[in-house]
């Protein structure tokens, strides 16, 4: 009878959580939305490539509370929103505007578990966009500015018995301030998207020793069939230890010792090499011991691969991999989501448009404008996708699209401006520099922002040479970095050429087909051209793909279609927004996919 009654209690409970939330507004989902458990939201761990043991996650619901930018803390709160999907989100149940003459306060208890006793506690956060103030008990510990990469705090001495508080207030300009933002913009309209303010990526807890590894670098060599590992420790002695093991499955092919703080270079005998082909990742363990005692303990991956470009026989510069001329190609890939916004409802979801993007044939993404949540990375690294990663757009731009050689009139941003973009783009270049898909960096997109873009070049491939660095997408030109990178809508068109850079076709395509019950919105949807069946949109895609076939032997090594989703306006998608249906043929489109992807090597 007591067990009758606790069941009971615990579903009235579990019934009374989930009344509490649910989606907010009436515009499209994806079948994932209805998956979501409040009580398990995005519950995979975090950081895959660097995982411990034990941690516990902090997304669920939450209390918060929209306040005038300034106010003091709210007295009571809105309501309930469900972290970590934006505020404007329909995922988050609030879906309200916040703007930039406002703020954002979340709050929520949590509980230590008390076999984490005399632990640094470590409060780490995904992402908050943009700007974030974060409390402890009522004590301030912290802020972050930077709408795209991972933060943390160690909260131990703040933490008092029983329950905890944490609380975190952020405030995002949008498109009103000079800080990275990609698409997101006040008033969305055709291809700009809505605003996303606050926490949108995971919240989680991480208990570790005084001595514990904060970062690992690694950078492969498959010439000198060497991994080089920067590990980086806190709170080590001189005579602390770290150990790198490599697997292959069960198997240890290396073993390596140094002191910490030694830069570690391990041989790889008779090395695997990852492509997209064969995505093939070696797994790591790596500890840190202080007098035989192990105080750190992680698990990761890495994979041997080489991006380079090389000169052929004909002269013309090509982009290789592994020692190889490969020609790259992919989508577009703006990662948006009709119910999330920035935030896939699910991992399922989140690996799903790289799945497709594999069945459709192709064997690179360009992440455009935006930063993914470190999965995603790791998804594409054990499918075997190649990535171009974009620096998200902020600021303004004097020369929008020039498709020209520079002309003596590059945009200036303020000292502020300028101190916001360095500071971020080396934030991400440090959050994402172990994953081995991640095969170029693009600082600027289409002259958006784009200024000092020599130095700018020259510092990204400075402090990151073992990668390709394309300077300027579809932008002002400069005859510096690896990539000549030219957009030109709809049908492909080769309209400059570069013989000492590798050259690519970095957009072209945008073919449209609305599809009413799939819609973002009704009416005014924008394709760069737009079709009435997918058997005309395949038909017209075959066409540009078999013209790109022959500007491949012209010189093209790269190409990116546009694009892999519809985005709310946007109806150019190979799939709708919803990822309910493929609008293309997918046989048809791998087939000639695959076609354009050989034709370097005929």
């Amino acid at each position: 009878m007591k067990k009758t009654k606790l069941l009971a209690m615990l579903m009235f409970v579990t019934a009374s959580v989930f009344a509490q939330w649910k989606p907010a507004g009436e515009k499209i989902k994806t079948k994932w939305a209805s998956q979501i458990d409040v009580n398990n939201v995005l519950p995979e761990y975090p950081r895959p490539i660097m995982e411990r043991a034990t941690w516990q996650n902090l997304n669920g619901l939450w209390e918060y509370s929209i306040q005038d930018k300034g106010a003091a803390s709210p007295a009571s709160f809105d309501g309930e929103i469900l972290v970590p999907f934006p505020v404007e989100s329909s995922l988050s149940g609030v879906m309200k505007e916040v703007g930039g003459d406002k703020e954002v306060w979340y709050n929520r208890e949590f509980t230590v578990p008390s076999s984490w006793k005399n632990k640094e506690v470590l409060l780490h956060f995904g992402a908050v966009d943009w700007e974030a103030e974060v409390w402890v008990n009522g004590v301030k510990i912290g802020s972050h500015t930077g709408g795209f990469t991972p933060f943390s705090f160690d909260i131990s001495p703040f933490l008092k018995s029983g329950k905890q508080e944490l609380t975190v207030k952020v405030w995002d300009p949008t498109s009103d301030g000079p800080q990275p933002r990609g698409k997101q913009i006040k008033n969305p309209d055709g291809i700009w998207y809505t605003p996303v303010t606050g926490i949108w990526q995971t919240v989680w807890l991480e208990p570790v020793q005084a001595k514990h590894i904060e970062e690992v670098r690694s950078t492969p060599d498959i010439d000198k069939s060497t991994v080089t590992f920067d590990i980086a420790s806190a709170g080590f002695s001189y005579g602390d230890v770290v150990e790198v093991s490599v697997l292959d499955g069960n198997k240890t092919v290396a073993t390596a010792k140094a002191a910490a703080g030694e830069q570690l270079i391990m041989a790889i005998p008779n090395a695997k090499l990852w492509s997209p082909e064969f995505p093939f990742l070696y797994d790591t363990k790596i500890k840190l011991t202080a007098n035989g005692k192990t105080h750190d303990a992680i698990k990761g991956y890495f994979a041997m691969r080489k991006i380079s470009k090389k000169r052929d026989d004909k002269g013309i510069v090509r982009m290789q991999l592994n020692n190889k001329d490969y020609f790259q190609f992919g989508p577009l890939d703006q990662g948006w989501w009709p119910d999330g916004l920035y935030t896939a409802p699910t991992d399922e979801a989140l690996k799903y448009d790289i799945i497709k993007t594999k069945d459709y044939g192709y064997n690179m993404i360009r992440k455009h404008v935006k930063v993914e949540p470190a999965r995603w990375y790791t998804h594409c690294d054990r499918l075997g996708i190649l990535v171009w990663q974009d620096m998200p757009n902020g600021d303004d731009s004097r020369d929008w699209q020039n498709q020209n050689y520079h002309k003596g009139n590059e945009f200036e941003r303020s000292a502020k401006s300028e101190a916001i973009y360095r500071k971020e783009w080396k934030a991400i270049m440090d959050y994402l520099y172990s994953y081995p898909s991640i095969v170029i960096w693009v600082p600027f997109n289409e002259s958006w922002g784009q200024f000092k873009t020599v130095e700018i070049t020259d510092w990204t491939t400075e402090y990151d040479p073992s990668r390709l660095v394309n300077s300027a997408s579809g932008g002002n030109f400069f005859q510096t970095g690896d990539i000549l990178d030219l957009h030109h809508y709809p049908a492909p068109k080769m309209y400059l050429y570069d013989a000492n850079r590798v050259n690519v076709l970095g957009e072209y395509g945008g073919i449209g087909l609305p599809l009413e019950g799939h819609l973002w919105k009704t009416g005014n949807n924008w394709g760069y051209v737009k079709f009435n069946n997918s058997k005309e949109v395949t038909d017209e895609y075959v066409d540009y793909a078999e013209q790109l076939k022959e500007l491949v032997s012209a010189g093209f090594s790269g190409a990116i279609y546009t694009q892999t989703t519809d985005v709310e306006g946007e109806v150019n998608g190979l799939m709708t927004y919803d990822r309910d249906i493929d609008k293309l043929d997918i046989k048809r489109v791998n087939k000639i996919n695959t076609e354009v992807i050989n034709e370097l090597n005929k």
